[in-house]
């Protein structure tokens, strides 16, 4: 059996049904392996980073497994930043790379280079993937495919980068000889995480909770890379504890649910983060923790709660905030386990904290509250987007303002799904992931929010939409420039613009969505808003809406350096902002 069909048909034993790639000389062999088989597709892209970016959509969407392919040289370096962003954002990929022949490959030469387009891509890769080998005998292609996908997928998942020479890809094996991972030495070495809790950890939770007044549980994409959406659901209805999220964790909970209360951090809801200022308790599922959550300030963070923090990963406790309770536990297991003990209690009366909550909520939403004529403001039209968007959607986000005015502002109903780029934050993640996510759920409506600027970073991927006759909404937040660091700029560098405003451009994209062949129209204010909604999202296949908003369209309620994360601008009157607290407000920065 030829070497490159073994690996298709393994990846096929996945249950992955397309592999992503760009073809090039060093993938011709497995390339090839795809033409006679039902089981896989290949999926022609026109970047290998957006192959990259579509197999983590993929693997978003399935929760199992994503497959990604490129060249040697070029094509391996330029699937770096898909492999970055799923590193980042735990998601378990396998990418393959081809490599020039091993009589080409200088090993530990100390020359530069041997075989053309000769690139030592493991070296390169290894601070950004769970594991990276270069596959140098035939033999141990099964062994190698195993322990990669074995690994991607357990304790904190992650990508995988497997280097297969091209006579590695052409050679003739015997797969009944070959020998496998499962069982081997290596294999038993790696630690199985799902062990129950440590019995006086879960004790000392529900003592935390039973004296609390104000909880809060603050949920992070290890809730989904763990497989702990039911279990959190189900404790959440068990407890009654209120839900705040992460920007990785917002489709955890759907919006709908009426413990969700959104989106916290640099560019939360205010209410959201208020609730999160003001609890008595915080319980942190699966979430780092990172500075855009906790802001510039993480001394101030949750400062009047008691704090426990569970997480897959030791390091990640205590790292950032100090937390009166860590426990280094898969999540998953560890919401069985406190399900479990949770069960004899009663169910927490938090009626006034929700109404403080609500009260919050109405007071201080997102964006503006009135609609100004021939004025679009984002965030009332994310929200009018949502309400006309149904059960089951998939939204995949870009990486810019339109992101976080879709996190505040998209309500999310039951069944959809919100991909948002988080650790990495790459432009030019929507469109190729959207293509990832409709391959895998074709049944599925998949919609992109997208920026000007985010937007043209993989526009060509426009042509695999029609190629491959996606039914993929594409809504496009124009604003004519790159207005997240423009807002920075703004703020911090007295409006001095350069290559946000100044030196930046974008064309005309209704004609440049035409052009590929994809229909498309320019909404100019919010009272067509609702028309050119309806047409986009009823007509069957690919569809492009260019909203046009001014220039200096901003991100409202955005967290400034060296607040705290309640303290948010534009600024309260501080007298409004000690009201709305329930624990002493900090001095001014």
């Amino acid at each position: 059996m030829k070497l490159s069909d073994y690996v298709i048909d393994f990846i096929s034993l996945q249950g992955v049904e397309h592999i992503f790639e760009m073809t090039g000389g060093a993938i011709v062999h497995l390339l090839d392996s795809t033409i006679d088989t039902k089981e896989v597709k290949s999926v022609s892209m026109h970047h290998e980073q957006a192959a990259a970016f579509a197999a983590e959509g993929y693997s978003r969407i399935n929760g199992t497994l994503g497959v990604a392919m490129g060249t040697s040289g070029p094509g391996a370096l330029n699937l770096l930043t898909g492999i970055g962003s799923c590193f980042f954002d735990s998601i378990p990929c396998l990418f393959i790379t081809g490599q020039v022949n091993t009589y080409e490959y200088k090993f530990n030469k100390s020359v530069r280079q041997i075989g053309f387009q000769e690139t030592d891509i493991v070296s390169i890769v290894e601070p950004i993937v769970k594991s990276a080998e270069m596959v140098v005998h035939a033999k141990n292609i099964r062994y190698q495919l195993e322990k990669a996908v074995f690994v991607a997928q357990h304790g904190r998942p992650g990508p995988v980068l497997l280097d297969i020479p091209m006579n590695i890809q052409r050679a003739q094996i015997e797969p009944e000889q070959l020998e496998g991972f499962y069982g081997s030495e290596e294999h038993r070495t790696y630690i199985d995480f799902a062990a129950p809790c440590k019995p006086e950890d879960i004790k000392a939770v529900l003592e935390i909770l039973e004296t609390s007044q104000r909880p809060i549980i603050l949920v992070g994409g290890g809730i989904r890379a763990a497989g702990a959406v039911h279990e959190l659901r189900e404790f959440v209805e068990l407890s009654g504890i209120p839900v705040v999220s992460s920007l990785m964790g917002l489709d955890v909970l759907p919006t709908v649910h009426p413990s969700s209360l959104g989106l916290i951090g640099s560019y939360g809801n205010r209410y959201s983060n208020l609730a999160l200022a003001n609890c008595d308790c915080l319980l942190v599922l699966g979430s780092r923790l990172d500075t855009r959550q906790t802001g510039t300030r993480p001394d101030t963070f949750a400062r009047g709660a008691k704090k426990i923090h569970v997480d897959i990963e030791q390091i990640e406790l205590n790292a950032k905030v100090n937390m009166d309770l860590a426990i280094h536990a898969d999540v998953k297991q560890f919401l069985k386990d406190l399900i479990i003990a949770f069960n004899n209690k009663a169910k927490g009366n938090f009626v006034s904290w929700y109404e403080t909550i609500e009260q919050n909520k109405r007071k201080y939403p997102s964006g503006e509250t009135s609609i100004k004529p021939g004025i679009i403001d984002p965030n009332q039209f994310i929200a009018l987007l949502s309400s006309l968007c149904v059960e089951g959607d998939l939204i995949v986000l870009d990486v810019g303002q339109h992101q976080m005015w879709a996190s505040q502002s998209f309500e999310l109903k039951e069944g959809q799904r919100l991909l948002n780029a988080g650790g990495m934050g790459a432009m030019g993640f929507s469109l190729p992931a959207a293509i990832g996510a409709a391959m895998c759920s074709p049944d599925s409506r998949v919609i992109v929010i997208a920026g000007d600027g985010g937007i043209q970073v993989n526009i060509q991927e426009l042509q695999t939409i029609i190629q491959n006759q996606l039914s993929i909404t594409i809504f496009v937040m124009n604003n004519r420039n790159l207005g997240m660091v423009r807002q920075f700029q703004d703020m911090y560098l007295e409006g001095r613009q350069q290559s946000t405003v100044e030196g930046y451009g974008c064309p005309d994209l209704v004609k440049v969505s035409e052009a590929y062949g994809i229909p498309a129209l320019k909404i100019h204010q919010y009272e067509a808003a609702e028309a050119g909604i309806r047409q986009a999202l009823q007509t069957k296949g690919a569809y492009l809406v260019e909203v046009e908003l001014d220039l200096n369209t901003n991100v409202n309620p955005k967290l400034a350096v060296n607040r705290p994360i309640e303290d948010m601008y534009p600024f309260l009157d501080r007298e409004e902002l000690k009201a709305a607290m329930h624990i002493e407000l900090l001095p001014e920065a």
